[in-house]
């Protein structure tokens, strides 16, 4: 048992304040994150909104986060991630606070649209402050470090939201996220230091950087293609699983955040040492993308079997090796993958190609199941999952043809 303490105490070591400051900060962000997780149910349940309205809607939260992970790109490359985190938290808390008196279905596609093309433009300043924060060798325990503050705070947030929804409703969910927002960014402002973008000469710019060059990196769009497809997947683990679980097996929202809490408590036990372990191992980040991209799959494929309540929990561990695996292997990729005095413009197309899926997948899958029901759509979400990972065999070729 001390071997294992030991062992799981090493994986944090070495790590800077400015990352574990950062990781407070989004522990508390996410902890307050209520909302999200329920959106779908708010939607219908609370709203009632029909299926289809309600895709409608959730394909604007999508469309919205894609701008803002273009935006925040662009600003991180202009004005450096500190201000774009700062502006982006600030502005999101203020939005999350004025949604939930917004009850029409045109007035919900606008707010949405616009909260998520300012809320996202935080995503790629907060990837470009992990290379800003950490050496080169410690940058994807940082990564880990950050996803486990995000699953601390996204077990602790919805548990408690499922618990808030049923003794007081939903209004009181909007009131926490909003002021999380602004409590964390007043901490981030006051706890790490500011760090200038670098300002490089005008001639050694024009001469060495194409600012198009992220575009023209045939290999980083098959990666982002592989992102776009895991992600479809994912998002059925926000959007469509909480309205099965509700529908099908009859839970309560205090019970379905038990069930996601499965989730949140595999990460925060094992993704930190099985992250330190498979840094020692060493093998090709494209090999790991390969297994996450199957794992994503086969976690819904199961899915097609629901007579029995404790196929949630095995497609629940599944998906969730499949996202420790995944998610902090493609952050890796794609900041190795960036060209210095560029990464804002190809750590934006990484938080697109996730955007990109939130408009599609809950827009579909709904979709689906309104019209074919939750079997079939499991089946058309494990095909999203061996489809990223034919992708990735792909990548692994060409990143050994060195191309």
């Amino acid at each position: 048992m001390k071997s294992l303490f030991n062992h799981y105490k090493a994986s944090f070591e070495g790590l800077s304040k400015e990352i574990w400051y950062l990781s407070l900060i989004t522990l508390i962000n996410r902890a307050g994150t209520m909302v999200i997780p329920f959106l779908s149910l708010y939607l219908t349940k609370n709203l009632n909104f029909s299926k289809t309205d309600a895709g409608w809607i959730m394909a604007c939260f999508g469309i919205g986060s894609v701008i803002g992970g273009w935006l925040g790109g662009k600003l991180t490359d202009k004005i450096g991630f500190y201000r774009v985190m700062i502006y982006s938290l600030f502005a999101t808390g203020i939005g999350f606070i004025i949604l939930q008196f917004i009850t029409s279905f045109w007035g919900l596609c606008f707010a949405i649209l616009i909260l998520m093309s300012i809320a996202d433009t935080f995503r790629p300043a907060v990837y470009v402050s992990i290379k800003a924060y950490s050496k080169p060798e410690n940058q994807t325990r940082s990564l880990a470090l950050l996803r486990l503050a995000i699953n601390i705070g996204m077990g602790i947030g919805p548990t408690v939201a499922g618990l808030i929804i049923v003794l007081e409703g939903y209004n009181l969910l909007f009131w926490i996220d909003g002021i999380t927002c602004i409590v964390a960014i007043l901490i981030f402002k006051r706890l790490v230091p500011y760090v200038p973008k670098v300002k490089k000469d005008k001639k050694e710019i024009i001469s060495t950087l194409d600012n198009n060059l992220v575009y023209k990196d045939f290999t980083y769009w098959i990666f982002i293609a592989i992102c776009f497809f895991m992600g479809m997947a994912f998002m059925q683990l926000i959007v469509t699983m909480p309205v099965y679980y509700s529908e099908v097996f009859h839970l309560d929202e205090f019970k379905i955040s038990l069930i996601l809490a499965i989730n949140i408590v595999i990460i925060v036990i094992f993704e930190m040492p099985m992250i330190n372990y498979l840094e020692k191992v060493n093998l090709p980040i494209s090999k790991y993308i390969i297994y996450a991209s199957l794992l994503m799959g086969i976690s819904f494929i199961v899915l097609y079997e629901n007579y029995w309540i404790g196929i949630l929990i095995i497609s629940m561990t599944i998906i969730t090796i499949g996202e420790m695996l995944g998610f902090p292997y493609t952050n890796k990729f794609a900041l190795g993958r960036a060209e210095e005095g560029l990464e804002g413009s190809y750590m934006a197309l990484y938080a697109i190609a996730f955007s990109l899926s939130h408009i599609f997948s809950p827009k579909i899958g709904l979709y689906i199941v309104d019209n074919y029901g939750y079997q079939f759509n499991w089946i058309i979400t494990g095909a999203y999952g061996l489809l990223a990972a034919l992708l990735s065999f792909w990548l692994h070729r060409r990143i050994k043809q060195k191309l």
